[in-house]
């Protein structure tokens, strides 16, 4: 079977080659990050595999790609860039990567967190223009950090949280348990916890979850911090609640619209602290995320998996 890595950016496209072996299937690395659908049927050619990172597959173009079996995205948000029920019914299967990145995500969440209770981005943007700026900051030890969904990511986010003396609440859709962390209804959590971060899959289901009205329900002022799925919170009610001081800070790293529009309303906003999603981006998790992507390709080959 043939694969063709088909967006691949300056540093993906070298830990591909370097962790490619030999005797794998073989993978043609093209090197076009800012690909449109419309080229990849003519980019993909009569390669079965397609591994994904950012590009949009609509099914009209899937449907293009004659020989195309498997599609390998790299991460867990494919729903975001394809619809996999219908590639299913042209017979395409849909592979996803969990777990690759959860230490970097949570790392980057926990520094938005830390971040917006000490206003560092204001304090920076403000000294960059000639003043000098002090801001008030929030204690984050003795307060209470929410977690909106609880899996891998979440629980190195309660890891970080715990070691920082923050009490850990968590919310999730099936019954789970994890050391140290209360897991209560999602109406509490809202309630008592002084920073949520979300932690969920971009489905039906969760899209636009943290509504108006669960924001309304938020502990005043809190801080929201989001590296899940832009399309989880209510823009506009999250925009409103950051100019009311319902929300007294987020800290974002996902959007609606990626990359964001220009002349953004977030832009305006002094209580905001923006970051290019760009949580999953260290070499560690680059290594773990290839990894994972070619034994997608090695098993669906008939090959078995590498560590």
């Amino acid at each position: 079977m043939k694969a063709v890595f088909i967006d691949a950016n300056p540093t993906l496209a070298a830990v591909a080659e370097r962790l490619h072996l030999t005797a794998d299937p073989e993978l043609r690395v093209n090197r076009q990050p800012d690909i449109t659908s419309e080229q990849i049927p003519a980019a993909l050619g009569d390669a079965e595999i397609i591994i994904v990172d950012h590009t949009h597959l609509p099914t009209a173009i899937a449907r293009q790609c004659a020989a195309l079996k498997h599609v390998v995205f790299l991460g867990t948000g494919a729903r975001s860039y394809m619809n996999p029920e219908e590639l299913a019914e042209l017979g395409i299967e849909v592979h996803i990567i969990k777990g690759y990145g959860d230490t970097a995500v949570a790392e980057c969440a926990f520094a938005l967190l830390w971040a917006g209770a000490k206003g560092f981005a204001k304090m920076d943007r403000g000294m960059r223009a000639g003043n000098w700026l002090r801001t008030d900051a929030v204690q984050l030890t003795g307060k209470t950090l929410g977690l909106v969904g609880f899996g891998g990511i979440a629980a190195e986010m309660a890891r970080l949280a715990q070691g920082a003396g923050m009490k850990v609440l968590a919310w999730n859709r099936s019954p789970k348990s994890h050391p140290g962390v209360t897991f209560v209804e999602l109406d509490e959590l809202l309630a008592q916890s002084h920073a949520v971060s979300l932690h969920l899959l971009l489905n039906d289901e969760t899209r636009g979850m943290i509504s108006a009205e669960r924001i309304a329900r938020m502990r005043d002022g809190a801080i929201l911090v989001n590296t899940a799925r832009g399309a989880l919170v209510d823009e506009a009610a999250m925009i409103a609640a950051l100019r009311s001081g319902k929300i007294g800070h987020a800290g974002l790293d996902v959007f609606d619209v990626e990359p964001m529009p220009a002349q953004h309303p977030l832009y305006e906003l002094d209580n905001v602290t923006l970051s290019a999603h760009s949580a999953f981006r260290t070499p560690e998790a680059s290594d773990n995320l290839v990894q994972a992507a070619l034994n997608h390709c090695r098993r669906v080959s008939g090959q078995g998996e590498q560590q």
